[in-house]
């Protein structure tokens, strides 16, 4: 637990006054789980069905406070950190997807959830699929949100895009690189992957660099990356068990993955709505909070 504190402390000392993301309601409570060999960061408020949030690479669980503000209206919301990222443990492994969501059953035993909603971003879809495949019984409705599944649907043809260009780029030389200059790392995802990169605002980008600036943050961000090879040899295992049957919400931003991420999913999933957001890239909850958020609830409820 100390490690934790130390670490909320020089994230404090990192980030300048004035420059501070919106917080989740006071209703919320903030607690570390330990769990799978490792410590998650996790926040939690609301009462009613239980929904999950996993966030995405360059971010945490903090992207979700618009939409966790209203879903704790009437649902038990739960927002970790993932693995190594935001203010969870940052172990030297375990950065496959496959034991990521052994993280997630173990968040939700702690909390005593017998099923929920999966709602997920980015790297945070790859860490929910393959807890969704696992555990179909458990989930009600899974949301993902614009980005790819190792080794499902389109995955080659994905891969073949120069905007990827750090899905291959990491090892101890990129983080000695990228160490101190985690702002300009950074910025190149929020700026290149944004229909418009003034809606990522400076407040978010300051919060984010100073997280992934902390001891472990980097190294663990290039491992979720290096995993995906066995994150794709994981993902066709899982699929070769069948598709998933709960009803799927596959959102894409106009200028990002757009209606690919539907292809995706039914690639995976026998029930899949499609919406794609109007101006929002890559960065729906920063871009297009409102109706980013307005579709996941009407889908949840």
């Amino acid at each position: 637990m100390l490690r934790f504190c130390l670490a909320a402390l020089a994230l404090a000392a990192a980030v300048p006054v004035g420059a501070e993301v919106v917080p989740f309601p006071a209703s919320f409570t903030m607690r570390d789980i330990a769990t799978n060999g490792t410590t998650i960061h996790v926040r939690v408020g609301g009462a009613g069905p239980a929904v999950i949030l996993l966030h995405g690479y360059g971010e945490t669980g903090d992207m979700w406070e618009p939409l966790a503000a209203q879903l704790a209206r009437n649902h038990r919301v739960i927002v970790p950190d993932l693995r190594g990222l935001g203010l969870s443990a940052k172990p030297t492994g375990g950065y496959d997807k496959k034991t990521q969501a052994g993280d997630v059953t173990g968040v939700l035993d702690a909390l005593h959830v017998d099923r929920v909603d999966v709602v997920t971003h980015d790297i945070g879809n790859m860490v929910g699929y393959a807890f969704v495949a696992l555990n179909p019984e458990r989930v009600s409705h899974f949301v993902v949100m614009d980005a790819p599944l190792p080794g499902i649907g389109p995955w080659d043809e994905i891969l073949k895009s120069p905007l990827l260009w750090h899905f291959r780029f990491g090892g101890p030389d990129m983080e000695r690189l990228v160490a101190g200059r985690e702002r300009i790392y950074l910025d190149r995802f929020w700026n290149d992957f944004s229909a418009r990169p003034a809606n990522f605002d400076e407040a978010s980008r300051i919060h984010y660099a100073a997280l992934y600036a902390l001891p472990g943050a980097m190294h663990a961000g290039f491992s979720q990356f290096a995993a995906f090879d066995q994150d794709a040899i994981d993902n066709r295992a899982l699929l070769a068990r069948g598709k998933l049957p709960m009803p799927v919400l596959a959102i894409g931003g106009a200028t990002s993955f757009g209606p690919t991420m539907a292809v995706v999913m039914r690639a995976a999933a026998t029930n899949v709505t499609q919406v794609i957001i109007p101006g929002a890239g890559h960065w729906l909850m920063e871009e297009q909070p409102a109706a980013t958020s307005a579709a996941v609830v009407a889908f949840l409820n």
